[in-house]
């Protein structure tokens, strides 16, 4: 898994609430089982101006400069919500978005954005707002920076906004591993551990 620490980027503005899984990928668009070959079909049925198509919607967000390149998205309240479907965390991190700012996310979608090197951010309603609205000033000159070491989104006025994680999704993108992997980190502790107990209760292991 790739890790975050610190990211400096244009974020783009999706300020729509309750935006679900479907939305971020349709159906249609999951050809694969794997991680890649998602990013074309993301926002799908924004993005392009008939399903199935290729014709891209002038007015969609990430179909403008420069949110073409856009790396954090700013969005609305719930975003994620709706089935499990982590093929729409893969979309994201495969078209480039490291980093999620909402007011609230889908539980399932926050939790495998952690699993796949995306960092989801809670900050105040009126304070994603406020961002976007300063972002849109020009988002090629006014990046945002997310920053998990810190746990802070530094806005482009420098004001910085602190954010809480769970320490161990906090563990698991800083460093980089998955739920197995950060598991292995304490191996050693984990054998000490049954060793122990076989000593203590040795017909559990009979």
């Amino acid at each position: 898994m790739e890790k975050f620490t610190r990211i400096t980027a244009v974020a783009a503005p999706l300020l729509r609430i309750n935006i679900d899984t479907d939305a971020i990928i349709p159906s249609r668009e999951m050809k694969t089982v794997g991680k890649t070959g998602l990013a074309e079909g993301l926002f799908a049925n924004w993005r392009y101006k008939a399903p199935g198509s290729r014709e891209e919607n002038p007015d969609f967000t990430l179909n403008r400069e420069p949110y073409r390149h856009a790396r954090i998205l700013l969005a609305g309240a719930n975003f994620g919500c709706g089935s499990s479907r982590e093929h729409a965390v893969w979309a994201l991190h495969e078209w480039g978005i490291r980093a999620i700012v909402a007011p609230s996310f889908g539980a399932i979608f926050a939790g495998n954005c952690v699993r796949n090197g995306i960092l989801p951010v809670v900050l105040d309603h009126a304070l994603v707002e406020d961002l976007a609205r300063q972002v849109e000033v020009d988002a090629a000159t006014r990046p945002l920076t997310v920053d998990l070491v810190e746990c802070a989104v530094t806005a482009p006025d420098g004001r910085r906004h602190a954010f809480a994680i769970d320490a161990a999704n906090r563990e698991m993108l800083l460093e980089g591993l998955d739920g197995i992997a950060l598991t292995l980190k304490r191996d050693a502790g984990i054998l000490a551990f049954q060793a122990n107990d076989r000593l203590r209760r040795p017909w559990i292991y009979l």
